[in-house]
């Protein structure tokens, strides 16, 4: 299932092409990399070159961080350049923002570096080029839909830069920005194939898929549905039927999933539980833990908001005939752990997940169950678990948010909800349709706790311009009783978290890429 993973790791080397020169003054082959001298001559070649641009898809921190910084979520460790940013005291000399930055612009260059140089294969064949340009095209829009939205405007790079251009370049607006990306989308997905024989790989749905996310994203609504209509339409992807096995090794590349970054043990490892499992699980870090906010928002099992008046809602046994995604997605108290152990985060409570046991241990009394599983206990910084780019509930969902924006609120959009709350073993009541005002709460909300830690809730929040409202206040966990048998809720302390309207719907241009190139200019309000 994962063979893509062993090309992959070859990939990796063809970094060294990227930073390769094509000769030296002596015009001798250089023995400490890939020369252009001998490279750029066979399929394979291009193979490799293809595979380097997917190493720059998602990190762990990077993944889990979208949903940790905001309302949903809280960063753990409060001196993590994280919980800088979810404290409103982040500037353009960030750590963690110059490091995205220079992330995704490496991944746009081995995409450049690829697009650049691929024609100088001669093949008979070229279908198989055209599909792994095809897929490095999508790449390249992927990259670019994190930063317009995080950015605003950007430096457009098409093409490999000199020294001299990369200090010229200017932002280009973001509105160019995003017809770029949707208009490349669509050329990579006339190339694709609707399946892949290497499961991973970018495929035709992958890219109308993002097509999909990035006219959302852009508020263009009607588009977005046209383009999550022709995921849909290719019959090619279902709902898994157990959101409980989705994100572990079990439910892997089930017809649920339509783009990953995938990960094998041993070769391609990932440390996803060392990373955000409990800490009594062999001292995993809990870096990022959901909070009251998110734990609240899922209905009782019959379709009520806990705080509905009959919803049933038991505050003494608050996860009782509750939403199951709320038990799959989120460790609380009474939970098996991988261990075999009960989880049991109440201070004082002498386990090492209490809150008062170290750091480490969760802050909220919550922590993330999605992506945790049992056999990487052994090995916690040595897991093999893709990490899910986009799955088929996510179209559904963009596809009916985009029909309920522009007010065509037909079956359609009743079904698609409808398929992802009546997921087997989710099993909620079916939505009624409404007026759009109503229905866009719904799809909100199921976008809220269907797609929770799965990075995408803070570009929400941000298109949405929630953000002031949701991203600010102070930080809620469990409900548990006292040691005098009172009703305490938890606030963690000394923690309080800002999102100024003025300046946080985008984040500062790195002061680094400005001291190496003064021409690009800085966003509002920093």
């Amino acid at each position: 299932m994962k063979t893509y993973i062993n090309r992959l790791i070859i990939g990796i080397i063809s970094v060294f092409i990227i930073t390769s020169c094509s000769s030296d003054i002596l015009e001798t082959v250089p023995n400490d990399r890939i020369s252009n001298t001998i490279f750029w001559k066979t399929e394979s070649d291009a193979q490799m070159a293809a595979n380097a641009v997917y190493n720059y898809l998602d990190t762990v921190n990077h993944y889990f961080s979208w949903d940790g910084i905001t309302d949903i979520g809280h960063t753990n460790i409060p001196f993590n350049e994280y919980a800088i940013i979810e404290l409103g005291q982040h500037d353009a000399l960030n750590s963690t923002i110059l490091n995205f930055w220079n992330y995704s612009y490496r991944g746009i260059h081995a995409a450049n570096f690829y697009l650049d140089n691929v024609s100088k294969i001669q093949v008979a064949d070229p279908s198989k080029i055209n599909i792994l340009t095809g897929e490095v095209r999508a790449l390249r829009a992927y990259y670019y839909i994190k930063l317009l939205a995080l950015f605003g405007d950007l430096p457009l790079v098409t093409k490999d830069l000199t020294l001299a251009e990369a200090r010229e370049i200017k932002r280009t607006p973001a509105k160019d920005v995003g017809e770029f990306i949707v208009s490349e989308l669509e050329e990579a997905a006339k190339i694709l194939p609707i399946n892949q024989s290497d499961i991973g790989r970018v495929t035709k749905g992958a890219a109308y898929g993002l097509q999909a996310r990035a006219y959302l994203y852009q508020g263009k609504y009607e588009l977005a549905a046209q383009a999550a209509k022709k995921v849909i339409d290719q019959n090619t992807y279902e709902i898994h039927s157990s959101y409980e096995k989705l994100f572990g090794y079990a439910g892997e590349n089930s017809k649920e999933i339509v783009f990953t970054k995938q990960f094998i043990k041993d070769v391609y490892r990932n440390n996803i539980f060392a990373y955000m499992g409990p800490y009594s699980q062999r001292s995993s870090n809990s870096q990022f833990v959901p909070t009251k906010a998110l734990v609240d928002s899922y209905q009782m099992a019959n379709g009520m908001a806990i705080d509905d008046a009959g919803s049933g809602y038991n505050p003494e046994n608050p996860t009782v005939n509750r939403d199951p995604r709320l038990k799959y997605t989120v460790f609380t108290k009474g939970d098996l752990l991988p261990d075999g152990k009960i989880y049991n985060p109440t201070p004082g409570s002498g386990t090492n997940d209490a809150i008062d046991f170290t750091y480490l241990t969760t802050s909220t009394g919550f922590n993330v169950k999605k992506y945790i599983d049992p056999l990487d206990l052994p090995q916690p910084a040595n897991g093999g678990i893709n990490l899910i780019l986009m799955r088929y509930a996510e179209i559904l969902l963009t596809y009916a948010e985009a029909k309920i924006e522009i007010n065509q609120i037909d079956q359609s959009v009743i079904d698609a909800i409808n398929k992802v709350r009546k997921r087997p073993d989710v099993g909620l009541p079916a939505i009624a349709p409404s007026n759009q005002s109503k229905m866009r709460d719904i799809v909100r909300h199921e976008r809220k706790v269907e797609l929770a830690f799965e990075g995408l809730r803070y570009f929400d929040l941000i298109r949405w311009r929630l953000a002031e409202q949701l991203m600010a206040g102070n930080v809620y966990g469990m409900t548990y009783k006292d040691k005098n048998n009172q009703t305490v809720t938890l606030e963690v302390p000394s923690f309080t978290k800002v999102f100024r309207k003025d300046r946080d719907y985008l984040w500062p241009i790195p002061q680094k890429e400005r001291d190496l190139n003064p021409g690009l200019t800085k966003n509002p309000n920093w």
